[in-house]
């Protein structure tokens, strides 16, 4: 397997970086990993559709995630699952503004919109939230990385072919890692060109999106480490995901077990950002990985 070199100055550039400013809270990667919790506002999500469509429900979640240990609450108004639809400009508003809005002003930790509109965003932006999450890494909506750079906030940059729709269309590649890598450089050259500050950029490759399950997503964890030289925070999203239910033979609800599995070598290989469903749990294993990397 071909895979990008990596030299030992590109390695040490991610620890010259370890801080990442996010509105008024700080994240410094030298000490533990974080959790971005998810909070789907949507009634076809594939792991908790229809939940929290109820805006004061979606705000009881949220702020029970953060009392289990979230760092940061990642709200999404359109689901992103496999084969789905946009949501429109409106309606992804509807459910999303409200929710960002209480949370923002009643929560001690970052409020995350994740979002490839640019007007949900900055909305978003307005109503309190301090990170953008943009799984097309800036290219569905031509005005979010001029808004990303005015707002001087946060952007998660994520690796996906094609769309939600079509994604799983398009699962075979030459050499994943390289390509994966190759498209992270771009965009990350492509937001810095906009005017977006170096030092706020995040990387997700992608983790569920346009991979071969279980095969693509399980290499993006094997050699996660290879995507360091970026020298960026890199941020994955294992939470309940299929290649989890084809591997165990199991539904969404119970592949518990496997995120953690998942999530602890993610954390090994280089992983900053933990984005998922279950954070009681999911801490206590972050926790003891954690616990485990700081020993010399």
């Amino acid at each position: 397997m071909v895979t990008p070199e990596i030299t030992s100055s590109q390695v040490c550039e991610v620890h010259k970086k370890p801080l990442l400013k996010c509105g008024k809270y700080r994240f410094d990667f030298t000490e533990r990993t974080y959790i971005m919790g998810i909070l789907n506002i949507t009634p076809d999500s594939f792991s908790n559709g229809g939940k929290y469509l109820n805006h004061d429900r979606a705000f009881d979640h949220a702020q029970r995630m953060v009392e289990e240990g979230a760092d940061i609450i990642d709200v999404g108004g359109e689901s992103t699952r496999p084969g789905t639809q946009s949501a429109s400009l409106e309606e992804e508003l509807r459910r999303v503004i409200p929710v960002v809005e209480k949370l923002a002003s009643k929560v001690e930790v970052p409020v995350s919109i994740d979002t490839t509109k640019a007007g949900v965003a900055k909305e978003a932006l307005e109503a309190g939230a301090v990170m953008v999450n943009d799984i097309s890494a800036l290219r569905f909506d031509a005005k979010m990385a001029s808004l990303v750079s005015e707002r001087g906030v946060p952007v998660v940059l994520m690796h996906m072919r094609g769309t939600p729709y079509t994604m799983q269309h398009h699962v075979l590649y030459d050499c994943l890692i390289s390509e994966v890598n190759s498209f992270l450089r771009e965009r990350i050259e492509y937001a810095e060109s906009m005017g977006i500050d170096s030092q706020k950029i995040i990387v997700d490759p992608g983790i569920g999106f346009g991979k071969s399950v279980p095969d693509g997503n399980l290499k993006i964890i094997k050699y996660l480490s290879f995507f360091k030289h970026l020298g960026k925070p890199i941020l994955v999203g294992p939470s309940r995901k299929a290649f989890i239910g084809s591997i165990l033979n199991l539904g969404v609800e119970e592949r518990e077990e496997g995120t953690a599995a998942a999530i602890a070598l993610a954390i090994n290989n280089g992983a900053n950002i933990i984005r998922i469903h279950d954070v009681k749990k999911m801490k206590r294993v972050i926790k003891v990985v954690d616990a485990i990397l700081a020993v010399n």
